[in-house]
């Protein structure tokens, strides 16, 4: 049996099972979304993940493509609260219900969007992750 990781650590430990690593890995990308904190948000993927934004969206490969990616959040939403439903899960694939709600900075508008996460994990991580969402002000 492996040692726990650290409880500084942003990464959550491995579980037994798929769900509940689903639930812990979207915990923390949920948290670093809102607070925000990239490295929380970050600690979730493996580093050669692939993040898929909207299912027309090109794939950005790798950690330091997917930073960049997330640290443009910051300067355009403030005031976020992300939740997800139930996880659901198979194999090494997760897949959940999200909602994030936010202010864009520029124009005060708040935004509500909804949709859908897909994971497929790797090694306790996040080696592919896949959204499906619309927002509507």
């Amino acid at each position: 049996m492996s040692d726990p990781v650290p409880s500084t650590s942003l990464a959550p430990a491995p579980p037994a099972d798929i769900r509940t690593l689903g639930r812990a890995l979207i915990d923390t990308f949920g948290r670093g979304w809102s607070r925000p904190n990239i490295d929380q948000l970050m600690a979730v993927y493996a580093p050669g993940a692939v993040f898929v934004e909207t299912p027309f969206a090109e794939p950005l490969r790798g950690v330091e493509a997917i930073r960049r990616y997330w640290l443009d959040v910051p300067l355009h939403q403030s005031e976020m609260v992300f939740s997800s439903g139930e996880i659901y899960g198979a194999g090494p694939w997760f897949s959940t219900e999200f909602k994030c709600v936010f202010r864009r900075k520029r124009t005060g508008e708040l935004v509500d969007a909804r949709g859908a996460i897909f994971c497929e994990t790797e090694a306790g991580l996040i080696s592919e992750m896949r959204m499906y969402w619309h927002r509507s002000p």
